[in-house]
């Protein structure tokens, strides 16, 4: 267990917006592509820790639906190196026993990818240990759209009824219907914004962020990020006296 870090206080579903990939390269006057290579390593080192640490649940924010509008050259790069990442990770993700998931509009993706994404799910699905979630394609109000269109189609068809939809079944119809809410919102780069991510999931996500660009974000700050979380008091709308008294 890292120093300072409970057990029983650690967060179950901590998810990342991994930004700053293309300020790192340009403040060492390379190439934007060198930034997401760097930033690839990132990744690996905290799946690493995560897992080490013991967090049941992982999100990685690593292609957005508005990253399609980027150049062609840099967009086709991230998906060469996405495929990368998904061949060459996918031993170590056996080996410590974590299942990946991914959400978002995957049908945008290049077949090549799409094919090496789903093996890697398919032959991952026993893992146990964590669920490590990519968001790719994704988009907080796609997200919200497409499961008021499958509510909407099943009304249509007379497999729901209005009076069933409530908050919690409303979820269930999110690509993270399979997966907790974040208990930790991480943003990297010192970005004050959300950025399309996980509009409906974060309504009582604690949110953290740091100045740290992704590239350069490693152990020693994911776990100042889970102190941090772990110095909070999580009310959901109460007092800090109901808190106090036990009340739920």
């Amino acid at each position: 267990m890292e120093p300072k870090l409970l057990q029983e206080k650690l967060p179950r579903h901590v998810a990342i917006i991994m930004d700053g990939n293309g300020r790192w390269a340009e403040m060492r006057s390379m190439e934007r592509i060198f930034g997401h290579q760097k930033g690839s390593e990132a990744v690996r080192t905290v799946v690493r820790a995560a897992r080490e640490i013991g967090i049941p649940y992982l999100t990685l924010f690593a292609f957005s639906s508005e990253n399609w509008n980027r150049p062609a050259t840099e967009v086709e790069a991230l998906m060469q190196l996405l495929k990368q990442y998904l061949q060459s990770e996918r031993a170590e993700l056996l080996e410590k026993d974590i299942r990946l998931l991914a959400i978002g509009d995957l049908s945008r993706l290049p077949t090549e990818v799409q094919r090496a994404l789903q093996e890697t799910i398919e032959q991952t699905s026993p893992g146990k240990a964590m669920t490590l979630t990519l968001a790719l394609s994704y988009g907080g109000r796609d997200d919200i759209l497409q499961a008021s269109r499958r509510i909407l189609q099943a009304c249509q068809k007379g497999n729901l009824s209005l009076e069933a939809i409530d908050e919690r079944l409303f979820s269930k119809y999110l690509w993270t219907g399979e997966i907790p809410e974040p208990d930790l919102l991480i943003r990297t780069s010192g970005e004050m914004r959300i950025s399309n991510f996980f509009l409906w999931q974060i309504a009582y996500t604690e949110i953290y962020v740091t100045p740290t660009l992704w590239p350069d974000f490693g152990r020693e700050e994911f776990t100042e990020a889970l102190i941090d979380y772990q110095r909070r008091e999580r009310r959901y709308g109460r007092t800090r006296e109901q808190i106090k008294a036990g009340e739920r």
